[in-house]
């Protein structure tokens, strides 16, 4: 799951249809899902009586999951602005005089 190519960080440019972004949104989530099984699987797994240990996949994993929700906010904050009519450039009169509210 770790697979690099999955993140869609590499390509800044996010669609503009509303439904493809939805999609991603939804492939995130199971990503996310699935990152959860499989750390609570290697959780279980482990057995510090016999040595035996996880924790760098754990690790990789939570990473993983970290990214897939992060990708998925994105998506969701794009579908938010095209919803609303907000071009990417357009940014609140705030942020323009430095201030972040």
């Amino acid at each position: 799951m770790s697979n690099a190519a999955e993140s869609a960080s590499d390509n800044p440019q996010l669609s503009d249809d509303v439904t493809v972004l939805e999609a991603e949104v939804v492939k995130f989530t199971h990503l996310i899902k699935e990152c959860e099984k499989r750390i609570r699987e290697l959780m279980e797994a482990e057995d510090p009586k016999k040595g035996v240990f996880h924790h760098e996949e754990i690790f990789q994993l939570q990473q993983d999951k970290l990214r897939y929700d992060v990708e998925a906010k994105f998506r969701r904050n794009k579908i938010n602005r095209l919803e609303l009519g907000m071009d990417e450039t357009q940014v609140s009169p705030g942020v323009k005089d430095g201030f972040l509210f």
